[in-house]
């Protein structure tokens, strides 16, 4: 092959969003790919898909609240799972299409293959049946994801202990299910599957469900998740899993250190994810390390020259729109048209779509006190706006958090009907450095979710309207 400009291991929402940005800038780009489509874990085994059942559940609930709007429906609405893979996977397979042309569309050279960081400027790619080829390049990216994390005292075997690839297999709505941490990954299909029909208890080691998030978001989810009908046991820790007859026994312990036994039909362990950082060639080239991942600057440099690392492989906020927008920066760095600001990941927005929806972008109440801000926040519940009373979705609230000094605003926190949505104006807020004056006088639309965004700047000032 010839020497391109720049070449990127992995075609993750990273991976091949730096690909497209270097052929715009007229970068020769070549792009290595491992899996037989390119898109990486989010399109195929992670964001993707997993919204695909999320929006099944939503539609599920809807229809069984539809007498409450005045639409009669005959029966009991069910999930068929047949049909909701079969969906699902057509949703993802048009959305790896559609990257691929777009990698084709900007002049991206695609290889297949296992690749592995060969040098300073090559990679060795190995394909099924096929010689090892090298691709060489003045700069590469390193964007190699992540994987889920195998944990000793918890292996799964795919059938009853699953992971979260697994469980975007399932044929069957289990009776039961057991989750294993209530991370985003965790709560998300415990909604998910709550909604389909089972009976799900929910486990986090830690003394919260989404431990990431605001504390207060963390107790209205715990709340209405329980009030939905989930078991919900924060400070929980598996103490024994045994898989016997096609069921799963697990010795739960409490954080008051009673021990209980119970029997599922499937438990889901979703306790985090490992970087893609071993067997890949970084430590041996020179690449430096802590723990398992890749040490990069501000410009997304490791410590060699001319080779980049972005998403989940950096520490970090493990996110795919993160992962783009490294990729973009470390692209625009290759092309010596860097960025104008660094990417601040304070300014990086998190959504976990369980029902109800959870966003958040910026520092929680705690954190600012801790980091030595004058911090003041104001809270809008969604039962003072009218949008969320006619869409029947009135539980939750917008959180504002401030520096009284200064006024601007650390951080939005959001739980609520589309509060993955709502969190974008928050986010154009934080960038341009608003204020909580600033927000409130921005108008917002009437009827609209996007007042309680106002509302809740309003009451920073303890001038809300409408509570």
């Amino acid at each position: 092959m010839d020497v391109f400009d720049v070449a990127i291991l992995g075609s993750g929402p990273g991976g091949y969003v730096a690909a497209i940005r270097a052929g715009q800038l007229g970068l020769k780009t070549a792009i290595i790919e491992r899996d037989a489509v390119f898109g990486g874990t989010c399109l195929h085994r992670g964001c993707i898909p997993t919204k695909a059942f999320l929006h099944t559940a939503d539609l599920l609930d809807e229809i069984r609240h539809a007498d409450t709007h005045g639409v009669e429906v005959a029966g009991d609405p069910r999930v068929d799972m047949t049909k909701l893979l079969a969906r699902k996977d057509k949703v993802v397979g048009q959305l790896a299409q559609g990257v691929k042309g777009l990698l084709r569309k900007n002049k991206v050279t695609l290889v297949n293959g296992r690749g592995t960081l060969a040098g300073r400027d090559s990679i060795a790619v190995v394909a099924e049946g096929k010689e090892t080829a090298t691709v060489r390049a003045k700069n590469i990216v390193l964007a190699t994801g992540s994987e889920v994390r195998a944990i000793p005292s918890l292996p799964t075997d795919g059938k009853v202990v699953i992971n979260s690839d697994h469980i975007l297999k399932l044929a069957e709505v289990p009776a039961s299910l057991l989750v294993i941490g209530a991370g985003a990954v965790g709560v998300e299909f415990a909604s998910i599957f709550l909604r389909f029909g089972s009976q799900v208890t929910l486990v986090e080691m830690l003394d919260r469900l989404v431990p990431v998030e605001d504390e207060e978001i963390s107790k209205e989810l715990e709340r209405l998740f329980k009030k939905q009908g989930m078991d919900c046991r924060p400070g929980t820790t598996v103490a024994a899993l045994n898989v016997k007859d096609g069921k799963a026994t697990v010795t739960l312990k409490g954080k008051d250190g009673k021990e209980t036994t119970e029997t599922f039909d499937k438990v889901l362990v979703a306790v985090g994810r490992k970087p893609n950082t071993e067997g890949v060639g970084y430590a041996e080239n020179g690449v430096k390390l802590t723990q398992e991942t890749v040490d990069v600057d501000d410009r997304f440099r490791t410590s060699v020259p001319g080779i980049y690392a972005i998403g989940d492989i950096i520490k970090g906020p493990w996110l795919a729109h993160a992962a783009s927008h490294e990729g973009l920066h470390a692209v625009q760095e290759i092309a010596g048209k860097p960025l104008a600001e660094r990417m601040d990941f304070r300014r990086v927005p998190g959504a976990t779509y369980c029902f109800p929806e959870v966003a958040s972008i910026g520092l929680t109440e705690m954190q600012a006190k801790e980091l030595g801000f004058d911090a003041r926040a104001a809270k809008f519940p969604f039962v003072g706006i009218g949008k969320a009373l006619i869409l029947g979705q009135t539980d939750g609230f917008v959180k504002v958090v401030t520096d009284k000094k200064y006024d601007e605003i650390l951080g939005v926190h959001i739980i609520g009907p589309k509060a993955t949505e709502l969190i974008s104006p928050a986010s154009v807020a934080m960038a341009h450095e608003a204020t909580a004056e600033s927000l409130a006088s921005a108008i917002q639309a009437h009827p609209t979710l996007s007042e309680a965004i106002g509302e809740a700047a309003h009451g920073v000032h303890g001038l809300a309207i409408h509570f």
